[in-house]
């Protein structure tokens, strides 16, 4: 009963806040009381009981009670900080203002004219106390409002267990609490793993809530990555003015990487009751990846080549940034802190994602350590599995993005082409062909079937996936027969004469598979029996892309069987075979889902920077001409072709306005075309297995590829060209990308309560599958 009366008393305060034309005094407590002192209302309450159209009416026409509601809202939040919250009833006042705000602050934030207010002063909140003569020194109430969350989340008996038997009894013992000492879990920094209470962690998930919806200003400015990308919330939240922004980066750290989805070893017990830790992990999560929010492109982070053992953060470096926890995120050296493995299905692996890629962004150290042993094969296991689940759902092309930026990064370290020659025995159910092989196999399996059957918004990736595979394919030994076929078969696609000639770039693509082949051939000839068979094979195509028409008629013939050819790749010919049991199909997006815009990706030439691999294995950086842009088409120094450059230089305009190719257009890059290799394999092997096949009237294959392992191109092969490696480079497109893509997930995870529904995001747009 008590409940209910709560509510319609909070629900009453709620329609005189909205019905009063009369500015309310901030003096007449027992009006503002009633929205937190007397009520015991969850956030769900809370949601329910303050409709959108109230908030923006008293917005609109008592703007007075709405910044008084604000303010008064955040007093009891700092004046529970400052008492230490001992009491029963003050823990109550601070988690309804904390709601309250979670509430009302969206609604700040949509308004351009009120975006302003919570970094305005308010008289008689004085830095140092409540008078007047404190004015001058007064702090914004933002920085208040944060500096309350933060003391907060460090409250003994409220979000941590106390150390003492006796309750914190005055301002001096809060404000002398070493919060290093209260840090939320082992690992970073940190030995002691405190005992799980749930209060406290329930109590953590409200302020970080609030926490969240305090730096979701930035959903409501639109997209813009030349303007400076600093997030007023997360700049002061990150800085030194936060005495606990060390043990809360480390507990939103730890709190993350220590989760154990199984729990105490019982298998499926997830099954048996509900995980309650899970939607703090995923708070702590969201807050980390937001608070990391740093161009990384347009600031340097610390050096890491240090060596010191001692502490978990590596104290040798220069300074970083000024966010304090991306400089903390740069300076994680020891090898213990890593990320977790999952028996569970967790639901928040695009915000885990989105650390790793921080991760290995800002801390090069954490990538090398990743690199340098198979564990970075757990990782990429996952990240292929979750791409070929979602290849055929439109709402989850941002997930498609992540994990392919992901393998970008890491495919630009010879490490990682290394660990791929592992053999893959783990057998995940994928909507796969079955293959025996190694992690490289599954790699290019899972590509191909991304390209031949994802969806069409997924196109802009495909210079990136294959750009992965360039990168990591003179270090290949030996790919399986599936493999090969599949890479013939994106070859065969991509070759035909209506697909070249369809779009300004799509020629691109026939120039990184034959870099790929190229690749093997010249570095890992011994051991790739199966792909140079398949070549054997498939000569025709290569045969076909050396005698290119390139006549008018021909494109014009071309571009006709386009027009009724829609679907750009066919999966004949590709041998697709059974999927591995257990799998199931990728499916679409069921109709109706929520999805959020994302702003369009770089270009690969914009995503990454090229690097050529020395003889003794260390890469030099391949700059670009002075005084040429790249935007306009011109070669960088050290490129094989000008033909990657050829998407920005279009051919010619039709009077509609659409591209249109030309025999010049064509010749430009067909010469360029980088054959030799191959040609020269065909010429010397092809004579040589058509006499084995005639000699000894075989058609088993394993007589053939018994002599192709033993035979040897050494010395007739042109030269070994320079291995050439496009590594991913930080830059404002990229940071731009991130943070709505990373908006969007929080956007569309946060339904319950639904914290930012119906506000007019400015960030990304909503839309429905």
């Amino acid at each position: 009963m008590g409940s209910t009366d709560s509510k319609l008393n909070f629900r009453k305060a709620v329609i005189q806040l909205t019905t009063k034309t009369q500015p309310v005094e901030a003096t007449d407590d027992a009006f503002w009381d009633q929205f937190w002192a007397d009520t015991a209302t969850s956030v769900q309450d809370v949601f329910a009981l303050v409709p959108a159209a109230e908030i923006r009416a008293v917005r609109e026409e008592s703007p007075s009670n709405l910044a008084t509601l604000c303010y008064k809202a955040v007093e009891k939040l700092v004046q529970g900080a400052e008492s230490g919250c001992h009491s029963e009833k003050e823990k109550q006042i601070v988690l309804n203002c904390s709601r309250l705000l979670t509430r009302v602050l969206p609604y700040i934030f949509e308004d351009p004219d009120w975006r302003g207010f919570f970094w305005s002063t308010v008289p008689g909140a004085g830095r140092g106390g409540q008078g007047e003569e404190d004015d001058e020194h007064a702090r914004p109430l933002a920085e208040s409002l944060l500096l309350a969350i933060a003391d907060l989340l460090f409250c003994p008996d409220f979000t941590v267990q106390s150390h003492r038997r006796s309750t914190v009894d005055s301002a001096e013992d809060v404000h002398s609490l070493d919060s290093c000492e209260y840090i939320w879990e082992a690992g970073v920094g940190f030995a002691h793993s405190p005992q799980p209470n749930y209060i406290h962690d329930m109590n953590r998930m409200e302020l970080l809530k609030l926490l969240l919806t305090c730096f979701s200003e930035a959903m409501y400015l639109p997209p813009a990555p030349e303007s400076g990308s600093t997030n007023p919330w997360v700049q002061f939240f990150c800085s030194t003015e936060n005495r606990h922004a060390l043990p809360l980066f480390t507990s939103l750290l730890n709190t993350v990487c220590a989760y154990d989805p199984v729990g105490y070893g019982i298998p499926y017990n997830h099954l048996l009751f509900s995980d309650y830790r899970e939607p703090l992990v995923e708070e702590a999560a969201q807050v980390l990846i937001v608070t990391l929010d740093h161009d990384s492109a347009s600031s340097a982070s610390p050096t890491v080549d240090g060596t010191t053992t001692g502490t978990a953060m590596d104290d040798a470096d220069p300074p970083g940034p000024e966010n304090l926890f991306v400089n903390y995120l740069s300076r994680i050296h020891r090898e213990e802190t890593y990320l977790p493995n999952s028996t569970k299905k967790i639901q928040f692996h695009q915000e885990l994602l989105v650390l790793f890629w921080k991760l290995c962004d800002f801390n090069k150290k954490f990538l090398f350590f990743v690199l340098k042993s198979s564990d970075v094969l757990d990782i990429l296991v996952p990240i292929l599995f979750f791409l070929n689940d979602a290849r055929a759902d439109q709402s989850r092309v941002g997930l498609m993005h992540i994990g392919v930026f992901i393998l970008l990064l890491l495919s630009g370290e010879r490490n990682f082409g290394v660990r791929l020659n592992k053999p893959y025995s783990i057998r995940v159910p994928m909507d796969i062909p079955v293959f025996t092989g190694t992690h490289a196999d599954l790699l290019i399996v899972v590509f191909h079937k991304i390209i031949t059957s994802g969806h069409q918004r997924l196109q802009p990736l495909f210079d990136c996936l294959l750009t992965i595979v360039v990168n990591v394919s003179p270090y290949l030994k030996s790919l399986s027969m599936v493999t090969a076929n599949k890479l013939l078969h994106l070859l065969e696609a991509f070759s035909t004469t209506w697909f070249l000639f369809s779009a300004a770039q799509n020629h691109h693509l026939v120039f990184f598979l034959l870099e790929v082949f190229n690749n093997i051939i010249q570095y890992q000839f011994d051991g790739n029996s199966n792909l140079v068979y398949a070549i054997i094979r498939k000569r025709s195509i290569f045969h076909q892309l050396a005698n290119l028409p390139t006549d008018p008629p021909t494109i014009h013939k071309a571009l006709q069987r386009r027009r009724r050819t829609p679907e750009p790749l066919s999966r004949t010919g590709s041998q697709e075979g059974t999927s591995m049991e257990g799998s199931r199909p990728a499916a679409p997006a069921e109709p109706g889902t929520l999805k959020t815009s994302l702003v369009a990706t770089p270009g690969i030439d914009k995503l990454t920077e090229k690097s050529q691999v020395s003889e003794d294995g260390t890469l030099r950086s391949l700059e670009p001409e002075p005084q040429q842009s790249l935007e306009d088409g011109s070669p960088a120094k050290g490129e094989p072709s000008q033909a990657w450059r050829e998407q920005r230089r279009p051919s010619t305009s039709s009077a509609s306005g659409q591209w249109s190719p030309t025999p010049e257009w064509v010749l430009s890059w067909k010469s360029k075309l980088p054959l030799q290799t191959i040609m020269r394999l065909l010429q010397v092997l092809v004579p040589q297995v058509e006499k084995i096949c005639i000699d000894k009237g075989l058609t088993d294959e394993s007589e053939i590829l018994r002599f192709l392992q033993h035979g040897t191109l050494v010395g007739l092969l042109p030269v070994p060209h320079p291995i050439l490696i496009r590594k991913y480079q930080a830059n404002s497109g990229t940071a731009m990308w991130f943070r709505t893509y990373m908006w969007g997930v929080i956007y569309l995870r946060n339904v319950d309560p639904p914290v930012w529904y119906d506000t007019d995001v400015k960030l990304f747009e909503i839309q429905r599958v």
